[in-house]
């Protein structure tokens, strides 16, 4: 078992970047080094001067669509894309079909990641207005949390029942994560640009059907009954400035209400729709470059804890429909990482911050197993990076099923050259070795 060294690469790991050899043998860290490393024999080699080598990132959230929608995408290849792109684990959400809502189908689903993934995994347990007694059945120790709609999105997992919420609030024991937008709120929007425009609504019209209004409503309502019951809540993809006053600033440790924010609410404004259309379509809408700012500001505040990427593919057909048809979400896992990376290069966050954002603070958000950190001890889920190699997204070198990106045109500074998932290589040389398998994630709870 002579293992793999990456020699001379700047480590960036736990608020601090210092250049150090990294020694991994039985897929496990087992020296980090900034005196180097002698002594090992035969042990492969990786050149890692002039480049950083950063923890995997750990995704919050991601819809790979399998079961039941895999013409959009499946596990198989969402991992895949998740790998090429820095992303080494992945926590994927409910709303397939069948939906995850009882123990039985969410065994089948880790059965799916154990036969197919590259990355590893973990997938959570749904709740609906009538399965809390099977979402109480959740084990905490091999299971990231479960997921609640408090706005339907995408799919028909809508939980209103105010009773259902209040014992679903109660009695939570791990992580209860939530989509949150009013939904008496967006369908009255919804009537009334019905009304004004009938079957032609403008995309440029969706950040006023989902409005910044529908989502404050349904934040600030599971915030209350958060600390009411004392619940972990975890309130996912926050879109407008107003709700990032509901979190508090400072560092992770000892919060039981903590937020996320998505890579296209910093990244995109609702101006993009006027040359992106309906690629860029998300539930909650993308909206005001005042909002973005405010999320990013967020970020580096401690207000916003973890950054993901909430991947939710569709067929280019499916979104050229009307907007009443064309279904909200795009691929992001590939280029999530970059995209954040280019915002280091704009001075919005350091390169710490993104590593804070997007692998410790998820690991320490969901008590992740020995994962999230460049530590002695921890499963060898590592990515190096250039950050000073230019590169386009197109059609040439985007991996996912539905085989488009939102970002595609951009240009970006840094590339991910090798990705590494337990020790094995996942991707190399623009490369993913399919063979390679992930691990289901397990938890310190």
């Amino acid at each position: 078992m002579n293992g793999w060294i990456v020699r001379g690469a700047q480590v960036v790991n736990e608020g601090r970047t210092v250049q150090a050899d990294v020694l991994v043998r039985g897929g496990v860290i087992e020296r980090v080094a900034p005196e180097g490393i002698t002594g090992v024999q035969g042990a492969t080699e990786v050149a890692g001067e002039g480049l950083h080598l950063l923890p995997g990132a750990i995704d919050d959230q991601v819809h790979f669509r399998e079961p039941g929608l895999t013409h959009k995408d499946d596990i198989a290849h969402g991992s895949a894309a998740a790998v090429a792109g820095g992303i080494t684990t992945f926590m994927e959400m409910p709303n397939t079909q069948p939906q995850t809502l009882t123990q039985a189908l969410l065994a089948e689903k880790y059965a799916l990641g154990a036969a197919s993934s590259v990355a590893n995994y973990s997938f959570y347990m749904g709740a609906s207005n009538t399965n809390i007694d099977e979402v109480l059945r959740t084990d905490p120790r091999t299971v990231c949390g479960l997921k609640a709609f408090l706005g339907s999105s995408t799919g028909d997992m809508l939980v209103d029942d105010q009773a259902v919420l209040d014992r679903l609030f109660r009695r939570a024991h791990l992580i209860l994560a939530v989509h949150a937008e009013h939904e008496p709120t967006i369908r009255h929007n919804l009537a009334e640009a019905i009304a004004r425009y009938g079957d032609a609504i403008p995309i440029e019209e969706h950040p006023v059907i989902r409005s910044a209004e529908a989502c404050y409503r349904s934040s600030s309502n599971a915030v209350a009954l958060a600390r009411e019951h004392g619940t972990r809540l975890h309130v996912l993809h926050i879109s407008t400035a107003r709700e990032t006053e509901l979190f508090e600033p400072g560092p992770l440790a000892g919060k039981r209400i903590t937020a996320e924010a998505c890579v296209h609410h910093l990244w995109f404004t609702a101006a993009d729709h006027a040359t992106r259309g309906t690629l860029i379509k998300w539930n909650p809408a993308v909206k005001t470059a005042e909002d973005r700012d405010a999320i990013r500001r967020a970020v580096r505040e401690g207000r916003i804890d973890v950054v993901a990427t909430d991947h939710a593919p569709h067929t280019l057909e499916e979104k050229a429909l009307p907007y009443t048809k064309c279904p909200s979400g795009a691929p992001l896992v590939q280029h999530a990482l970059v995209a954040m990376l280019e915002l280091v290069h704009q001075g919005e966050f350091t390169l710490e911050q993104v590593v804070e954002k997007m692998c410790h603070a998820p690991a320490r958000l969901f008590e992740v197993q020995r994962r999230g950190f460049v530590r002695e001890g921890c499963h060898a889920d590592l990515v190096l990076v250039d950050l000073d190699r230019p590169w386009t997204v197109d059609a040439g070198n985007i991996l996912y099923k539905c085989g488009w990106s939102p970002l595609s045109g951009q240009r970006f500074r840094a590339r991910v050259l090798r990705t590494w998932v337990n020790g094995q290589t996942a991707y190399a040389d623009g490369r993913v070795d399919r063979s390679v398998r992930g691990m289901r994630v397990l938890f310190d709870r």
